[in-house]
Formats: structure tokens, C-alpha cells, sequence
């Protein structure tokens, strides 16, 4: 399965005032691995950046004055997502801008067009799954790193690459799977995600040394009771699946 873990930064809160993209991270994950495969660009957005957006992620309208827009890296961008399952935090926010955008262009430009997301994506949000998880519980991403133990001392300021960098190893804890990967020798990675990816998650592996396991075994009485209950089992249905079960067992003694 590939999915791309994906953060961006905007001018404000509302595409319909006005708001636009001025920041796209993407992290490249395949079978649960990640590949190195990133994809980071700074946009200018052509128009000002709300100061309260400034004070969150530190992007000013000097830094992006000579990025391209939106237009010029929109191609890029769809070939890189389509197909794929879009992981993001909070994901209507994002989406709606990234929607917000082809709309815009398309407009401009006419011919085929690119987006909805949603039609050529599947989409995952991981707020949604981290209250389902954490009900009546903060789920911000930086209490998600707190309760996963993911390292997010970087993250002094928002910041669209680091934050899907980070993201990714919080969805992979919230999963169960492995976070801290190496990739040594892969290419391909730009704006710095080789970096992000290479470190290591707080993860901490539980051992067993020193540990006694006490095993309670049932009594004679409760034994009794589990067979009468597998007995009415039989008898109502015909069958119990537990007995396929116990078969299986012994073979493996």
C-alpha cells in the first residue's frame, strides 16, 4: 500500500476569504516503510500572509516571494499524490486548501482537470482515529508525540515537511508498526526529509527479562462449566467452533 503522510501551511484559516497554500511536506510510505520518496515545496501564494499565521508557522512573505506558484508546481504535486492514501491530521483543513487550489487553477487555465482530492486519493485522518483511540483526551500532534514517545524537539514552529515527518511516525506507532528506519543510501528525498526520516522515534521496546509470568489455571469447577456451556453450544447449533480449535491445539503439542 502506498500512502503519503501530508502536511501543508497556509496564509490563514478559510480558502473562501481568500487564504491560500504557501508550504506542501510529504512523506512516502510503501508497505509501511518509508522510502525517502518526499515531496517538499514552498509556494508563493499571491497574496500577504496573516501575521497570527506567521507567529505559528514562521513562513514570512519575504521567504516565499521567489517560490513559485501554485501553478507552477501543480502538476508535480498530482503525480505524486494521485493514487495514493493521503495521511493527515486534521484532514478537511488541508484537503479543502489542496482542493481550494486546483479549483483556482482550473479556472485559470482550463483543459484536463486535477482534483477533486478526495476522487483519486483515499484519504485518512488520523485526528479522527486518535480521538476514536484517545476519547475526552487532547489529540493535538504534539500530544500524540507525547503519548506515543515520538521525539518532536524540532517542531519549535509548524512547519509542513516536518510536521508529515513526524506524523508519520506518530501514525505508525498509533498502527503498531516500526517508526526509526534508516535511509542511508536512499536518494531521492528533497528538503531535507532524508533527515527527518532518519531519526530515531522514542519507541522503547518492553523486555521480559526478570519478568514472571504467573499463569492462572482454572478450577475444576469452572472446567465443569466450560464444557457444559460448549455442550448447549452443540446442541443448539450443531457445531462449536471451539472444538476445531482444541483440534488445532493438540496438533501443536
Amino acid at each position: 500500500m502506498r500512502q503519503i503522510v501530508l502536511d501543508t501551511e497556509t496564509t490563514g484559516i478559510d480558502p473562501k476569504e481568500g487564504h491560500r497554500l504557501i508550504e506542501i511536506g510529504a512523506v512516502e510510505v510503501v508497505n509501511r516503510r518509508l522510502t525517502g520518496n518526499n515531496f517538499h515545496q514552498y509556494i508563493n501564494p499571491e497574496r500577504d500572509i496573516d501575521p497570527e499565521a506567521v507567529e505559528i508557522h514562521g513562513i514570512t512573505n519575504e521567504r516565499v516571494a521567489d517560490e513559485p506558484v501554485f501553478a507552477d508546481v501543480a502538476d508535480a504535486f498530482w503525480e505524486y499524490i494521485r493514487g495514493g492514501e493521503l495521511v493527515i491530521h486534521n484532514a478537511a483543513f488541508d484537503v479543502g486548501f489542496i482542493d481550494h487550489e486546483f479549483g483556482l487553477l482550473q479556472n485559470k487555465r482550463g483543459g484536463p482537470r486535477l482534483g477533486p482530492v478526495a476522487d483519486h486519493c483515499g484519504v485518512l485522518d488520523t485526528l479522527a482515529m486518535a480521538r476514536k483511540l484517545h476519547p475526552g483526551q487532547r489529540n493535538s500532534l504534539d500530544a500524540l508525540c507525547k503519548r506515543y514517545a515520538i521525539d518532536n524537539g524540532r517542531r519549535v514552529l509548524h512547519g509542513a515537511l516536518l510536521d508529515a515527518e513526524i506524523l508519520s511516525d506518530v501514525y505508525l506507532a498509533m498502527t503498531g508498526g516500526q517508526t526509526a528506519l534508516s535511509l542511508a543510501g536512499i536518494e531521492g528525498a528533497t528538503g531535507g526529509g532524508a533527515e527527518g526520516a532518519n531519526s530515531v522515534s522514542g519507541i522503547r521496546r518492553v523486555t521480559r527479562e526478570g519478568v514472571t509470568l504467573v499463569v492462572a489455571r482454572p478450577s475444576e469447577a469452572e472446567l465443569s462449566a466450560h464444557r457444559a456451556k460448549l455442550d448447549s453450544i452443540r446442541q443448539a447449533a450443531g457445531e462449536c467452533h471451539w472444538d476445531a480449535l482444541d483440534e488445532a491445539l493438540q496438533e501443536l503439542k
